[in-house]
């Protein structure tokens, strides 16, 4: 495929959570940009059975922007795919460890010696399983444990049950003792299964301890596009950093696009998301994110997940970013919002 011309179709994908894409789809802004180019913007989720869905994990797609966890996006890297990363969000998503409403346990030290819940899905790269390590990891660390202090119990899980299921159920059984949960749907499930919360990690001052799939979340194309349509790329990208902008501005609006999002409702949205939320969908590549990056990389090594390292500096092209922010500083004009 040549892409000195432009793309008949610009791909997006996102996960369940907030993000400047989703914004950004929802608002119709995407559509906007592109439409006159005769470049049609389409969800990878709403894709027909020819174009792989899978493709969210691989990235194995020419035209692709995916903003969502890090853990597949590092996971096909390390797999030699071409792409490269072209900014970084942080949104605090209450992470959580749940224990059964009658558990003795209060606190991250009384995780010692007790049976943690690791799920694991038929997926072609199990993030799950990747999350509730990197969370228990980070809930550990806060009383000065490693899971090397506990029991993981391994939970089989279908690939596309509802989140958090398996671990919940196993837990109501009584076959383990904590789950590791996270954002707004686990609220919801932490409800229906009558599990309270003992961990708060989100309350930690350390927010190196909630490093995970989803903090710090890249936003990844496809290298081809970036070297022979750069302007696409950057174009792209200004329209996300006007999409987080625009989050930051109109709070009341962002509760509305963020259950939409995320698939919960309202108040589990507001017990999910706290009220910096909006602040925090800015998009940058600082040095700090891709430090917190880099230490996920090498934490998901240590646990197994990737081929081989990912350099994630080398993996960073700045420049489009750059662009984007700059064209989004200049004053405004009609054409921008048309």
């Amino acid at each position: 495929m040549t892409l000195s011309t432009p793309p008949a179709t610009l791909w997006f994908t996102r996960c369940p959570v907030p993000t400047a894409t989703g914004i950004a789809a929802d608002l119709g802004w995407l559509d906007d940009e592109f439409t006159t180019d005769g470049i049609s913007v389409r969800s990878l989720q709403e894709a027909p059975a020819a174009t792989a869905r899978d493709h969210h994990y691989t990235h194995a797609l020419d035209g692709l922007f995916r903003e969502g966890g890090n853990v597949p996006a590092l996971w096909a890297r390390s797999r030699g795919e071409p792409t490269r990363l072209i900014g970084l969000t942080w949104i605090e998503e209450r992470q959580v460890v749940l224990v059964a409403a009658d558990s003795p346990i209060q606190e991250a030290a009384e995780l010692r010696g007790q049976r943690l819940a690791i799920p694991r899905h038929p997926l072609p790269i199990d993030f799950w399983r990747a999350m509730a390590l990197r969370g228990f990891d980070g809930a550990l660390s806060t009383a000065g444990l490693t899971l090397a202090d506990t029991i993981p119990v391994d939970v089989p899980a279908e690939a596309h049950a509802d989140q958090w299921s398996a671990e919940l159920a196993a837990l109501r059984a009584g076959t383990v003792d904590a789950v590791y949960a996270k954002g707004a749907t686990a609220v919801e499930a932490a409800a229906r299964y009558g599990a309270r919360i003992a961990v708060e990690l989100d309350d930690h001052p350390d927010h190196r301890t909630r490093i995970n799939n989803g903090t710090p979340r890249p936003i990844t194309v496809r290298e081809s596009l970036l070297e022979e349509r750069p302007d696409l790329v950057s174009r792209f990208l200004t329209v996300l950093v006007r999409a987080a902008d625009w989050a930051a501005e109109h709070t009341d609006e962002l509760a509305h696009v963020l259950s939409r999002e995320t698939g919960a409702n309202a108040a589990s949205v507001a017990g999910a998301y706290r009220a910096h939320t909006h602040r925090d969908l800015r998009i940058d590549l600082s040095d700090e994110r891709l430090d917190l990056l880099a230490r996920q990389e090498s934490a998901l090594r240590g646990h197994g997940f990737l081929a081989a390292p990912v350099d994630v500096r080398d993996w960073t092209a700045h420049e489009p970013l750059r662009r984007a922010v700059a064209h989004s500083n200049r004053p405004s004009t009609t054409e921008d919002h048309q």
